[in-house]
């Protein structure tokens, strides 16, 4: 073992032994959880840098066990360690770490029995953020030069339970394709991914929540209001046994909840919020909140509807994040592929006229399909015919980000998308209107495209020259 391998270690118990001496639970343990909980202790924690690209934890940090009012080291012999999540079982852990602290993050799982820890993902850049999925899966986000992006790595096992094996036949799929970090926040109940990225996706600064099936495709706006989440944006979300998904604004918090259409406002105490908060089995919120941006964030518990946050856990010197309840849960929803091995995929549009934004007094006369090429460098694939009643049908290039703009009868842009998406190898995807959100379904009608033909524009192959007009090709 090198030097500097050892110095790593000998620092990192040496700072858990200075944690375990300044910080514990509140006096009164009748407000402590009985279930065990793990948190991330960290000296700074910045809560999006991921999504710059940068590191949330610039001088380290380390997962912590809490259980029966004190508080020790979940896993030793590492530099640092973050991004707990228990299995459905709760009887191993999916973490990120560094053994040494030139060492780039890894995943690794830990065994809660006898805490063994083996690794699980391997590769020269950082991977962050993991999440288990049903059968033997795990969701994580891996550093790229285009940013993080989302991978789902293990095997399709023939029971529930099989174990992690990164060596064993197991794969990994990238199921983000952005210009820019796509970073995993919760596996949601049906079997979707939750993630934020900034708005507009792939290209905006503002942070924001989308959603994206294990194999990549669906990949959408978790909601449509993206103006009332502010100039910070939301981030931290992470989703309730009632189906809400519950998330910051930093000096606030919120809700998505499946009868509104929008956010919904949370009534809460005064302070800065970490997201990222845990349910109890009594209802009851885990979060990590500061009282100023100067400040610590702190472990608290808050029954919601109460006053005040109850302290669990402080220290002066250290941030307390990222709470995870130790306790069996209820497994996602397995998601079914329908993808097939193509490098295209299909879109259908049923009336781009309707927009949250508000309809379109004419119909656009064409709709043009942008990408990016390997320079990142914005292209025009092609242009298609859009239909008296608003209708399109057209082959996209697969696994590439694309968007769409919709033209007059000049060529001048009516309306366009000023982010990024990307469809799947062999998806087939509909979609209202531009941008219609949630609310909105489609009319009990034929569209006029399919009665035109059955056969979608291919602009999936060619790159044309920008001028091109690629009507019916």
């Amino acid at each position: 073992m090198s030097n500097m391998r050892i110095l790593d270690k000998v620092m990192a118990v040496a700072a858990a032994a200075a944690l375990m001496l300044v910080c514990g639970f509140t006096p009164d343990p009748a407000q402590a959880p009985s279930a065990d909980i793990i948190v991330t202790s960290a000296p700074v924690y910045n809560p999006v840098a991921a999504l710059r690209g940068e590191e949330r934890f610039p001088q380290g940090a380390q997962l912590l066990l809490l259980h029966a009012g004190k508080s020790e080291p979940l896993v030793t012999g590492f530099a640092a360690t973050a991004d707990a999540n228990v299995s459905f079982d709760a009887k191993t852990v999916l973490f990120a770490g560094k053994q040494a602290a030139s060492d780039p993050w890894q995943i690794w799982e830990l065994a809660l029995a006898d805490h063994s820890v083996r690794r699980v993902s391997a590769s020269a850049s950082d991977a962050i953020r993991p999440f288990y999925l049903p059968f033997g899966r795990f969701v994580y986000a891996q550093r790229t030069p285009q940013g993080f992006q989302l991978e789902v790595a293990g095997k399709l096992a023939a029971t529930a339970l099989a174990p992690i094996d990164a060596d064993a036949g197991s794969t990994v799929l990238q199921i983000s394709y952005l210009p820019a970090s796509a970073i995993p926040e919760d596996v949601l109940l049906d079997g979707r991914i939750l993630f934020e990225a900034n708005f507009p996706l792939g290209l905006g600064s503002t942070p924001d929540l989308f959603l994206v099936y294990s194999d990549g495709s669906g990949v959408e706006s978790y909601r449509c209001d993206h103006g009332t989440s502010g100039p910070v944006g939301r981030w931290g979300g992470r989703q309730l046994a009632s189906g809400d998904v519950v998330f910051t604004h930093g000096a606030s918090l919120a809700r998505f909840t499946s009868p509104l259409a929008g956010e919904d406002p949370i009534t809460a105490p005064r302070a800065e919020y970490a997201g990222g908060i845990a349910e109890t089995a009594s209802g009851a919120w885990l979060l990590s909140a500061r009282s100023a941006p100067a400040a610590h964030y702190e472990l608290s518990l808050w029954t919601p509807g109460a006053d005040a946050l109850q302290g669990l856990l402080a220290d002066n010197r250290e941030d307390i994040v990222e709470p995870v309840v130790v306790a069996p849960r209820a497994r996602p929803k397995r998601h079914p592929s329908g993808l097939h091995d193509w490098n295209y995929a299909n879109l259908l549009a049923l009336d781009v006229r309707q927009s949250r934004r508000g309809n379109l007094a004419v119909t656009p006369k064409t709709v043009q399909l942008e990408s990016l090429d390997a320079a990142g460098k914005t292209v025009v694939m092609g242009r298609a015919r859009v239909e008296a009643d608003g209708s399109f049908f057209l082959s996209a290039p697969a696994d590439k980000p694309i968007h769409f703009a919709l033209l007059d009868e000049n060529g001048g842009v009516l309306r366009q998308e000023h982010g990024w998406f990307w469809i799947r190898r062999g998806e087939q995807r509909i979609c209202v209107g531009c941008h219609t959100g949630p609310e909105h379904s489609a009319a009990n009608r034929a569209p006029a495209v399919l009665l035109h033909s059955t056969v979608p524009t291919n602009l999936s192959a060619v790159f044309v020259a920008d001028n091109a007009r690629g009507d019916d090709q």
